[in-house]
């Protein structure tokens, strides 16, 4: 796994993680480095930055670079691949309900869960090793920052379940399976957070505005909490040219946020994104934002 780049964008939606995200894989693809775009934006949109269309499962864009887009049935599909069946056993033991209605509760109701196996998958296509560089667009912040509560939910359960499972009209062994399971779930948290604070590279997008530049705050100190750090601060869509008055103004109101970001990090470096004349899409637009990030 040392071998693999692993780059996760961050940021709440609409600051253009999917356009760093795009723009990244495929600077590293040109480069020669096999790289797989992934979104788990549960409205993905590297499919319009790509201007591709039809299924994106690890498809190849162009030689070396590749992207997938996921949604809430393919977390389901991982769900029941992985647990599905073992943990609907443990609860079926006390609860009347089926399992398809069990599965799709759990993958929309638990905080954290759609994240844990998003993270697992990347994790594990980092093992495997079929690509130089994964480059994940993750879902907006408030989904990801849920992943980041999963150890002490769990957590949580396990310190009850004793309890709980003990009470089961069960044999020694069923109970004793039960308790594997979830001791099983447990691990598998414990992977996904090893695994994005020691083999991932975190950059936090934002925009030179007043509530996203103070939403970095609240970031950066959700983060520090659970021994994450983030690599590099992207801030997207910064006037650089000031040939109208209009855009002299806005460029003039934007200088204190940069200013901030730099004041209050200045162990991270800031990575500025100019505004474009034209959306970011297609290779060519992209290859310019790429330069920019990796400059």
């Amino acid at each position: 796994m040392s071998n693999v780049g692993v780059h996760v964008f961050l940021g709440k939606g609409g600051v253009g993680k999917t356009t760093c995200s795009a723009a990244t894989a495929l600077y590293l693809a040109e480069r020669g480095e096999p790289s797989l775009a992934i979104s788990t934006d549960p409205t993905p949109s590297l499919s319009h930055i790509f201007e591709i269309s039809g299924e994106h499962r690890e498809r190849e864009i162009r030689p070396g670079l590749f992207a997938t887009e996921f949604g809430l049935a393919d977390v389901r599909g991982m769900w029941d691949e992985q647990f599905g069946r073992e943990v609907y056993a443990v609860f079926s033991t006390f609860v009347d309900i089926d399992y398809r209605t069990f599965v799709d509760y759990t993958t929309s109701v638990l905080p954290g869960l759609n994240e844990e196996f998003m993270v697992d998958y990347i994790r594990r296509l980092a093992l495997e090793g079929r690509f130089r560089h994964v480059v994940w667009d993750t879902a907006p912040l408030g989904q990801t920052l849920a992943l980041l509560g999963m150890p002490q939910l769990l957590a949580g359960h396990l310190r009850m379940a004793p309890r709980i499972y003990s009470k089961l009209r069960t044999t020694g062994e069923q109970r004793q399976s039960v308790m594997a399971v979830i001791e099983g779930w447990q691990r598998l948290a414990a992977d996904c957070m090893d695994f994005l604070r020691e083999r991932v590279r975190l950059s936090l997008v934002t925009i030179p505005e007043a509530l996203s530049v103070l939403q970095v705050d609240g970031v950066m100190e959700e983060l520090d909490r659970h021994g994450l750090a983030v690599g590099r601060l992207i801030v997207n869509n910064v006037v650089q040219v000031t040939d109208s008055p209009f855009l002299a103004e806005k460029a003039a109101g934007q200088q204190p946020h940069l200013a901030r970001l730099r004041e209050r990090y200045p162990a991270i470096p800031v990575v500025e994104i100019p505004l474009f004349p034209r959306e970011v899409r297609g290779l060519d637009r992209l290859r310019a934002v790429g330069q920019r990030l990796v400059a």
